[in-house]
This record gives structure tokens, sequence and C-alpha cells, in this order.
């Protein structure tokens, strides 16, 4: 009889050890809703290794999309405290009074995969660490540095020199920086919702656009008239970050810190695999489903670099980021 409640003490006290609640819960949150995107890759890893550092005392509910679909939602529910960590483009920034995260909008501001680690893993990265953490009042701590693959021109011609995008209509992105580079190309600036952008493409309404493969591929733009040259301009390296309240993370002991910093380190470097890999296979991909490709290397680089150049000065000029413009190229 002894030894029966014995076994039930102990069974219960094991039961009782495996659904204790966690110390420290954390939902993490992207835009993506699609499972083979890169950002899926890394929130998942960063739950994997989160939960298993801390031996089950830290847990993360992951949503890929299910927070919302446009980032502003999810930037939203970080401010608020209905989510933890979040991933973004830099560019809302902008509106809420730090115009130097602009900088990261700069065409033809690095020139590799290798060239944007380097500075993004260095004192590039950590300046811009810094600028983020004390121009948002500690809102917004940059737990890692993601990439969103690097992006080209497709349209309803091949782009080898500025000169080919003359009089053409592409879709950009809202950064002022970016459009003066298109328009000094001679090309005609034109928003156009993500969601809106493929019947764009299809019916005539742009004559192109600029993205990376990863995202022409899943959304086929690649498969429309004005979508099916893609000319490996590479004027991109993008940066999206991997972001958490300030406030939040200063208010966890040392030990949990330790934990997410391990997570977020993970989960950067998952991300990027992935996203390499994915610029290879999607490329492919886009071939083999009939796209033109223009190559990098018979692309007139230089010249786009040329024009480039100038307004990269101007910004940094405009916004005291000169030094932070000379770290990045004195990586080069």
């Amino acid at each position: 009889m002894k030894k029966f409640l014995l076994a039930l003490t102990l069974a219960a006290m094991l039961a009782s050890t495996a659904f204790a609640a966690p110390e420290l819960t954390l939902i993490i949150a992207s835009n993506a809703t699609d499972l083979a995107n890169p950002y899926s890759h890394g929130l998942d890893k960063f739950k994997e290794v989160a939960e298993q550092i801390s031996g089950g005392k830290i847990a993360v509910t992951v949503h890929k999309g299910t927070l919302g679909e446009n980032e502003s939602e999810l930037v939203e529910k970080l401010t608020m405290g209905a989510a933890d960590i979040v991933v973004s483009s830099p560019g809302f920034m902008t509106a809420i009074g730090v115009p130097e995260i602009d900088i990261f909008s700069l065409e033809y501001l690095f020139n590799s995969f290798e060239h944007w680690e380097k500075c993004l893993d260095g004192e590039f990265g950590e300046a811009m660490r810094k600028i983020v953490l004390e121009k948002t009042y500690n809102q917004f701590r940059i737990m890692g540095y993601w990439s969103s693959s690097v992006r080209d021109v497709y349209a309803k011609r091949a782009v080898k020199s500025p000169a080919d995008l003359k009089g053409l209509s592409i879709r950009t992105q809202s950064s002022k920086v970016q459009q003066d580079f298109f328009q000094a190309c001679g090309a005609i600036p034109t928003t156009v919702a993500w969601g809106e952008l493929y019947q764009a493409l299809q019916q005539g309404v742009v004559d192109g656009a600029e993205n990376d493969y990863t995202n022409i591929t899943l959304k086929e733009h690649h498969k429309t008239p004005n979508g099916k040259y893609i000319s490996e301009t590479h004027h991109d390296f993008t940066t999206r970050l991997f972001m958490m309240n300030g406030d939040r993370y200063d208010a966890l002991t040392d030990e949990q810190k330790a934990w997410i910093n391990e997570a977020a380190k993970a989960s950067t470097a998952e991300e990027r695999k992935i996203t390499y890999e994915m610029f290879k296979t999607s490329k492919e991909k886009a071939i083999k489903d009939g796209a033109v490709i223009t190559e990098f290397a018979d692309i007139d680089i230089a010249a786009f670099r040329a024009l480039a150049r100038p307004i990269q000065d101007k910004f940094a000029a405009d916004n005291n980021m000169t030094e932070q413009l000379n770290m990045v190229r004195a990586a080069e």
C-alpha cells in the first residue's frame, strides 16, 4: 500500500512539473503567411532555441500573419504589448521621428550579401541599434538584423543601364531616397499596394516594379507581361528588423535576457540562411516559368552606382549620418 501511495505521489509530482506554467511567455510575429517564407523559419528557430535552452521556462507563441498581414499592425501591437517581438521593415520609423533609419533605404548602400553582413554585424549595426533605442526612447530594441534578400528591377523590357528605365512607370517603395534614385534613372516612381501589384503588372497599369526573386515568384509577378524581364540590378540588399520593446527587455532577469539573446542570434542566422537558399531556388523557378533574366554581370552597375552616390551623400549630410555612411563604405 505504501509503495502504491509513493508511486501516486511521484506521478503527481512529475505531472505537476511537466505542466507547470513557464515563468515567461512571449508572442512573436511576422506578417508573412507563407510557411516557406524565411521569416517563418526564423520565428520557428527562435521558439525552438528559447524553449530548449531555458528548459521550458520560456514559452513562445508564433504568429505567421495571424496577428496582422500589414507590418503597421504588428508594430502597433508591439507598442501596445500585444506582441513581444516582431519583424518589420525599418521605414515606419521615419514617421515617428527617426529619419536616420532611412539609411537602410539607400540604393547601392551595400554591394553583396557578405558586405551587408559585415556591416550589420559590425560597428555600423551597433551604431544603428543605439540610434534607434535613443530616438524611440527605448520603444524599439533591435534584437537581430534579418534580410529580405536583394531587390532587382522587373519590367516589360530588360534593363541593362539607367537609360533603359527612362519613361517607365516603376512601382517602388514609399521611401523618398528610393524614389529619388529611380527618378534620377529617368523612371517614374509609382505607388501601388502590394496586393494589387499583380493585376497592375498584368493590365499595364505600371511598366514594372522592383523586388527580390522570392517575392516575385511567390506572387507570380514574373508571369505577367510587365514582369517577365528580370534584371539583376541588385540595387537594394534589404534589411528587416527583429525588434522587441526595450522596456519589456529591460524588465527581464539577466538569465532571461541571455536566453532571448541566444534565441535571437540563432533565429537571425536561420532566417538569413533560408533567404540565401531561396534566392537561388526562386531564381531557378523564375527561369523555369519563362522569365527572361539579365544577369548581374551584363548590367552597367557602375552607372547605377554613380547615380546613387550623390543621393547617399545628401542623405548623410541632411541627417548627420556621414559617420555611419563612412562605416559602410570602409567595409567594402
